[in-house]
């Protein structure tokens, strides 16, 4: 995947669109319904932080360089539909290790609620099958000290929120509780007088010194020079491994690179977009360095990599939605809908894309059917709000289903009475409530993607019937949060 400046963006970009072919089309030819436990698959989980569905060379950006997700896209499966669990962070990032929606977990906010001990994690199920596991980047589910201060919420003695990635199935971990500066992240901005000093840990101790001379630069560079040497060890020691990569960029503080000028030739960009443009691009070489490096190990096509983001882009750093409606903290379809792409060389298709609607949460049932995992580790009794995306992948399921969303940001209300924005997508009919179900919004995404007619008026019996079918999830899932399932 080593892509020169001259024929990374237009050509990988071009690229993609030449191979891009509806689901299935070709999957018969590479994946079958084997026995997984003979071929489990070393599996990394990439996750950007505040990327829009726009913030793609392979989704259209006029601009923006993404050379490598570029060509990652063109080698396997492109989800254009693919949502994230939420507008917001914590939210999300719950509901791909657990496959629940957040809500089960009373995780409705960022810094709000923390990953239970009761929760079954992919981490543990891929620790139970004999792989190792690693956590590098971004938590946000918790905090990592009750001795010191530490970002948003460890403080001495704070035990009610901790909740760190070691608890949770990881064996290796280099973490930060919340955002760190995209350039330098242990150095104060100075734009950011109200800076929480986060620390990256590496385990329950001592967190990594804010003076390690490793911690300057690029932050997503800083990262992957942790994980590649995590990868190399495991070939060397004959492991299977399973990471959650989850980068901070492009999260505000949005700094760059003073030295790189990728974007000093164009014309009509602000400052603040040449930033935000080459904080992406920065992390794209990285995700580049991680190709080669599972090239050069052998090991790529016994490996699976997936690529997201938690959320759609803040508005306010130039992030880009692709023509959605919404930003981050938005539950249209520019707040939810994030880039999604599944690559597993010579058993996923590549050039693939399909519009059935996925979620993050359908990553650890996912999982589970790659893996040939059952019962023995998860229960069939705790309800799964995700599901397996390899029938979509295999061109078996076009079908949709309920997808749902909610999102409070800290409003007063009682989340046991009715949460403050609601959201409800079946099939290609979406509602949005974001004042406690006072009113309503109905709109139809296959007509209409950029949400710009509210059909509620029109077409009140599609309304009634979705807000029923909201409700009556909303209240199975409160039984979720007041612990019923982990009394199975």
């Amino acid at each position: 995947m080593r892509l020169n400046k001259a024929a990374g963006f237009g050509a990988m970009a071009a690229l993609a669109l030449m191979l891009a072919a509806p689901a299935g089309a070709r999957a018969e030819e590479t994946i079958s319904q084997a026995d997984g436990a003979k071929n489990r698959p070393n599996v990394i989980l990439l996750m950007s932080d505040d990327q829009g569905w726009g913030d793609t060379g392979y989704n259209g950006h006029p601009v923006m360089q993404t050379p490598h997700l570029d060509a990652l896209a063109a080698s396997g499966t492109v989800f254009t539909r693919f949502y994230a669990a939420a507008p917001v962070c914590s939210p999300t990032r719950a509901s791909i290790l657990t496959g629940r929606h957040p809500k089960r977990q009373g995780i409705d906010n960022p810094n709000d609620g923390k990953l239970l001990a009761e929760e079954i994690t992919i981490a543990e199920i891929a620790r139970d099958l004999g792989y190792v596991t690693a956590h590098f980047g971004k938590w946000h589910l918790g905090t990592m000290t009750t001795e010191r201060k530490d970002s948003n919420r460890g403080m001495p003695g704070n035990t009610e929120e901790y909740s760190p990635p070691w608890e949770h199935g990881y064996d290796v971990v280099f973490a930060t509780e919340a955002k760190v500066p995209t350039y330098d992240p242990m150095v104060d901005p100075e734009n950011r007088p109200e800076w929480f000093g986060a620390a990256y840990w590496a385990g329950a101790k001592e967190p990594v010194p804010y003076t390690d001379p490793s911690l300057l630069g690029d932050d997503s560079r800083v990262m992957m020079d942790r994980v590649i040497p995590f990868i190399e060890n495991m070939v060397t020691n004959d492991k299977r491994f399973f990471t959650t990569v989850w980068l901070h960029s492009p999260h505000d503080p949005v700094i760059a690179d003073p030295a790189d000028d990728t974007y000093a030739g164009h014309e009509g960009l602000t400052e603040k977009q040449r930033t935000f443009y080459t904080i992406i691009t920065q992390m794209d070489r990285q995700i580049g360095r991680l190709w080669e490096t599972l090239e050069e190990q052998g090991i790529l096509e016994n490996t699976l990599i997936a690529f997201t983001s938690d959320n759609g882009p803040s508005h306010v750093y130039g992030g880009s939605s692709g023509g959605l409606r919404g930003y981050k903290q938005d539950l249209y379809e520019g707040g939810v809908r994030v880039p999604g792409i599944m690559v597993w060389p010579g058993t996923i298709p590549a050039g693939q894309q399909t519009d059935t609607p996925v979620i993050t949460h359908d990553y650890l049932p996912t999982l589970l059917e790659i893996w040939d995992a059952g019962d023995e580790h998860y229960p069939a009794t705790r309800p799964l709000d995700g599901r397996s995306m390899m029938p979509v992948i295999r061109g078996e399921e076009t079908t949709t289903r309920d997808l749902q969303f909610g999102f409070s940001r800290y409003d007063a209300k009682d989340e046991t009475d009715f949460p403050q924005r609601v959201s409800l997508i079946r099939g290609t009919d979406k509602i949005i409530t974001q004042d406690h179900g006072e009113t309503w919004e109905l709109f139809d995404l296959a007509d209409d993607p950029t949400e710009s007619e509210n059909l509620a008026e029109k077409h009140p019996e599609r309304l009634v019937e979705m807000r029923k079918a909201w409700l009556e999830w909303f209240e199975e899932t409160k039984r979720s949060r007041d612990g019923a399932d982990y009394a199975n």
